[in-house]
């Protein structure tokens, strides 16, 4: 009787001491996320394209929704390059109403995070793109590199 006190006693404590860190673990990625959104919006508003091209993966799977359906990082590179040739086709770039919705797998561990929100370019030339406001859905992916994005969906 005396050694399940404890025991209950001691899961009690676990549970006590591991919430917390657990949910700061959850905010540390979150905070991660963000400081990369952050990150590309300062690359884009410096006209830094292949700088804001950091916060995606660098893979072949990498994926871009928009008018058409992009596929790889140099493809969206690419496309980015294209229809952005230059620093007032890209205006001023700020991210608002930003949510990020970590994702645990079956062990807890959170490898996976979705993140919306609304973008805006305040800009005077256009070229090809004329959207200048449009919400997005972003999944991303934990990695060694830290976090990255692995599917946009802009519109």
């Amino acid at each position: 009787m005396a050694m399940s006190r404890w025991a209950v006693t001691l899961g009690l404590l676990l549970a006590l001491v591991a919430g917390p860190v657990l949910a700061m673990g959850a905010t540390d990625d979150a905070a991660a996320i963000r400081q990369v959104l952050a990150d590309q919006q300062a690359a884009w508003n410096r006209g830094d394209i292949e700088t804001f091209m950091h916060g995606y993966k660098d893979a072949p799977d990498t994926t871009f929704v928009g008018s058409t359906v992009r596929k790889g990082y140099r493809a969206i590179l690419a496309s980015y390059r294209e229809h952005y040739a230059g620093k007032e086709q890209m205006g001023r770039l700020t991210f608002s109403d930003v949510d990020v919705r970590l994702l645990p797998g079956a062990g807890g561990d959170v490898r996976y995070a979705a993140v919306t929100g609304r973008f805006h370019l305040d800009r005077k030339a256009h070229g090809e793109v004329a959207q200048d406001d449009g919400v997005y859905s972003l999944l991303w992916e934990k990695s060694a590199d830290g976090w990255k994005i692995i599917l946009d969906h802009s519109s």
